[in-house]
């Protein structure tokens, strides 16, 4: 972040000193992504500028990089011929993400100045669900013929590999577009000159279909150590790739999402400090009205004892840590699980082995604690600050303690489980909703117990 804002210095000066040539030196020596956050923090009316001493490819780079406000700003600056440009050298998978990204007028202007083929294009990505491989892939890829020569596949890659995303792997299809092999750059760079592509090919393709979920497709990336994955049609037709720098955006996505649904948090693709008070205030609010008017059943339950309260007033004491208790067991159960199922390590097929395997666990936990929770009443609360804890009471909380933790496994595993099979998003059965129904199973748990072992 330094470096970004002694370069940033750097080129305003060159710039206000009217250095040309020694700012465009600067630029070019910097990765796009450093100069997407440089451009990120100029002055509004500074930045068109800035941006048209990039060097062409690298300015198409950098623009992929800029987020939407950004790319807005520069797009209502260019002039027709810059945007027809800049739209002809970007992929043409982060074309469709920014048309998709901006608003109608903009977008139809983008269209407008795009070529017929480019138009058609990114036209045809954007048909596709948004959460699907087809929305994600792009069209640029080198294809081959089983019958060339590896002399030949090497000709088609010097003419078109410099505008596809990727020449390290390339597909091998038959004449109606079927996808029947696959061949490594290094698999040509090694065979003889006279190969035939088909002799050399491997037959042992992996593909992803263009309605697969872009979350599988990214699984299937990273459990391959693909660099490119082949998207096909329901005819195993290829359409496009997806290639890896896509799928680890769809992981940072995904986990951004997860993250803010576990903390209660509607999810936005906009950066914490370009949101409003108010766009924060509506995306937290629901949630927080939610769990406020469900956390009102623990009123009730307590309202309903208030007897048995007044009866054994050290009970109150223990509400807190029982609470707490049970909520961190259950979170506990609930991330390890969602993290199995996100990670495509569980089913809900594996529903029965979870609940075994927690119920042990529980078991363990909850001995452990009962253990300690009755020696700590017996050494802290009684002996040392003489608040003279019954046996009963002890009991009580110790038995609360177990069954606390058996439920909160149980609820923590089982719910996230339950909502995958049922199609919603098992984050939102992450810690905050897991703890605000744990907060009602521990205090019913908990005063069964009591009136079982104070008779109140």
């Amino acid at each position: 972040m330094q470096e970004i804002s002694t370069k940033l210095n750097e080129a305003l000066e060159l710039l206000h000193e009217k250095k040309f040539s020694s700012l465009r030196a600067l630029l070019s020596t910097m990765e796009p992504a450093d100069l997407a956050e440089l451009l990120s923090s100029l002055p509004s009316e500074q930045l068109p500028l800035m941006f048209r001493f990039l060097p062409k490819e690298l300015a198409a780079d950098t623009f992929v990089e800029m987020d939407s406000e950004l790319q807005q700003q520069l797009i209502s600056a260019f002039s027709d011929n810059e945007l027809t440009s800049l739209i002809e050298d970007i992929y043409l998978d982060d074309a469709a993400d920014i048309v998709d990204e901006m608003p109608a007028n903009v977008a139809q202007r983008i269209l407008a100045r795009a070529s017929a083929a480019t138009r058609a294009e990114i036209n045809e990505i954007l048909k596709y669900p948004k959460n699907s491989a087809g929305s994600i892939m792009t069209t640029e890829y080198v294809r081959l013929r089983p019958t060339m020569t590896v002399a030949e596949a090497f000709d088609i890659i010097r003419r078109t590999g410099i505008d596809k995303e990727t020449v390290y792997t390339c597909y091998v299809t038959d004449d109606k577009r079927k996808l029947i092999g696959v061949v490594s750059a290094l698999t040509l760079l090694t065979s003889e000159k006279t190969a035939l592509i088909g002799d050399i090919m491997s037959t042992r393709v992996i593909s992803v279909k263009t309605t697969d979920d872009k979350e599988f497709v990214a699984h299937q990336l990273e459990k391959y150590d693909f660099l490119a994955l082949p998207v096909v049609d329901s005819e195993d037709r290829i359409i496009g790739i997806v290639t890896v720098d896509d799928a680890v955006d769809v992981i940072i996505d995904e986990y951004s999402e997860d993250l803010s649904i576990m903390s209660a948090v509607t999810p936005t693709d906009k950066p914490y400090l370009k949101q409003s008070v108010m766009r924060i205030w509506i995306d937290r609010i629901p949630w927080l009205l939610l769990l406020m008017i469900s956390a009102t059943f623990t009123g009730i339950i307590i309202r309903s004892f208030e007897n048995a309260l007044a009866a054994q007033v050290a009970l109150t004491a223990f509400i807190p840590m029982l609470m707490d208790t049970g909520g961190n067991s259950g979170s506990q159960a609930s991330v390890s699980v969602i993290r199995g199922i996100s990670l495509r390590e569980l089913e809900f097929s594996n529903l029965f082995q979870v609940m075994w395997k927690e119920f042990r666990v529980s078991i363990l936990c909850g001995i452990t604690l009962s253990i300690t929770a009755f020696i700590k009443i017996q050494l802290v609360d009684n002996l040392i600050m003489k608040n003279n804890i019954s046996l009963g009471v002890s009991a009580t909380v110790c038995s609360t303690l177990v069954l606390t933790v058996v439920f909160a496994k149980f609820i923590g595993s089982v719910l996230p489980l339950c909502a995958k099979k049922l199609g919603f998003d098992p984050a939102v059965m992450a810690s905050p909703l897991v703890t605000t129904i744990l907060d009602a199973v521990v205090l019913l748990v908990y005063f069964m117990f009591a009136t079982v072992f104070l008779k109140i």
